[in-house]
């Protein structure tokens, strides 16, 4: 029965919406018989968001934790661009460097506010959104962070962008860089430094988020708790 039903939820990503995944689902949620409970699915997919973000913001928060990821790395804003390689080709490419490298630092800074807002998103998730990530598609529980968290992401981040900036002399690079360029340019360069580095640190978290969500999927290794290997299926589960 357990294999059954462990094999039915791994396939209601394919089965979204189709009437076959609410038959599943009304078997999944009776009590009895070793089926997970709604309280069951409710729990382990709790308890994965919960690892997932926190992993996530540990990992960011660290030093270099943007810097050297290139999927994620600050770099000038597009607008920019221009004024970047016009700075470099006259000399100034370690003015440029240090403002990219504070710009990453600033995230690593704010990316340990993440935690609590996701944790609250967390707390306030219904049966209905539970079940609705659970049947939903690889990127469904990002998706629902997406939604539930960005305005407070975007709230808390802010400040803590904007104190990490001056901390790490991001803003005064940011100034030198273009003072520089605009001695040499007829087209004056003027960006919300602060907004932009809080837009990417947010869309930074998000991608290490639905990386997390991914290998909790997928990964029986990362289901740490015998609740996730219930929900989620453990190997030995599987193959019984």
């Amino acid at each position: 029965m357990m294999k059954k039903l462990i094999y039915a939820l791994l396939l209601f990503p394919l089965l979204s919406g189709c009437d076959v995944a609410q038959q599943v689902l009304n078997q999944s949620t009776s009590t009895g018989g070793g089926a997970l409970t709604t309280a069951d699915i409710v729990a382990g997919l709790k308890e994965a968001l919960t690892v997932g973000t926190q992993n996530s913001s540990n990992k960011l928060s660290a030093v270099d934790g943007f810097f050297k990821d290139a999927a994620i790395k600050i770099l000038m804003p597009p607008e920019a661009q221009k004024a970047e390689s016009t700075l470099r080709s006259l000399g100034f490419g370690s003015v440029v460097d240090k403002a990219i490298l504070s710009m990453n630092r600033a995230a690593e800074d704010a990316a340990k506010s993440a935690t609590p807002v996701f944790v609250n998103a967390i707390k306030q998730m219904t049966i209905t959104d539970a079940l609705g990530i659970l049947k939903g598609g690889e990127s469904s529980a990002t998706n629902y962070f997406k939604g539930k968290t960005t305005a407070q992401l975007t709230q808390a981040f802010r400040p803590a962008i904007d104190k990490a900036l001056t901390k790490t002399d991001a803003t005064k690079y940011w100034s030198d860089v273009f003072s520089v360029y605009n001695r040499f340019s007829q087209k004056k360069v003027d960006t919300d430094l602060g907004a932009y580095v809080t837009g990417k640190a947010i869309d930074g978290i998000f991608y290490e988020v639905a990386l997390e969500e991914q290998k909790i999927r997928k990964d029986p290794a990362a289901r740490i708790s015998d609740i996730l290997k219930k929900v989620f299926g453990s190997p030995e589960a599987q193959n019984k």
